[in-house]
């Protein structure tokens, strides 16, 4: 099955451009011309004057969305985004990494919508964030005493390659 893509506008700019196809349509211009026009598909043509002629300007009227409506508004996702920008800390957590499930936690918390952490995902790549795996390092971290340890142990405990055996390469 071929998904479709609704196209860009308001529920009242896309009943604007059924009408004016229609205008156009009905004063004589061919659907080839007029599909270029208001950047539709001939078939989409079609099934607007169809739903014209049986109901006239009612049938150009849009219909309500399927499916369940999306759970948190555009005001409501900045103010997401805002909050995520204050970082994980700031939200009560012990680190700074925000997870799906942490995410779904604070729009549960602010808004009381349940989203699924996996649906969180989908949202937040929507909202331009990315995966970013933190880098492990243990938190008793010595700087100096690893540059020594790569100076005076390291060349000595590392495997270097026997004179004339094979390196494993072909």
């Amino acid at each position: 099955m071929v998904g479709f893509v609704r196209p860009e506008g308001t529920a009242r700019q896309l009943e604007a451009r059924r009408r004016r196809a229609v205008s156009l349509l009905k004063r004589g211009h061919s659907y080839q011309t007029v599909a270029r026009i208001v950047q539709s598909s001939i078939s989409s043509l079609v099934r607007w004057m169809q739903a014209f002629r049986r109901k006239g300007r009612a049938g150009l009227k849009p219909r309500p969305t399927p499916g369940r409506p999306p759970g948190l508004k555009p005001g409501q996702k900045r103010a997401l985004v805002a909050l995520l920008k204050r970082g994980a800390q700031a939200a009560g957590y012990r680190t700074e990494m925000w997870t799906s499930g942490r995410v779904a936690e604070q729009i549960h918390r602010h808004w009381g919508i349940a989203y699924h952490p996996g649906h969180v995902w989908k949202m937040l790549v929507a909202l331009g964030w990315s995966c970013q795996k933190p880098e492990r390092r243990a938190l008793q971290r010595n700087p100096r005493k690893i540059r020594e340890w790569k100076r005076r142990d390291w060349p000595r405990i590392k495997k270097s390659p026997a004179i004339g055996r094979a390196s494993g390469f072909h």
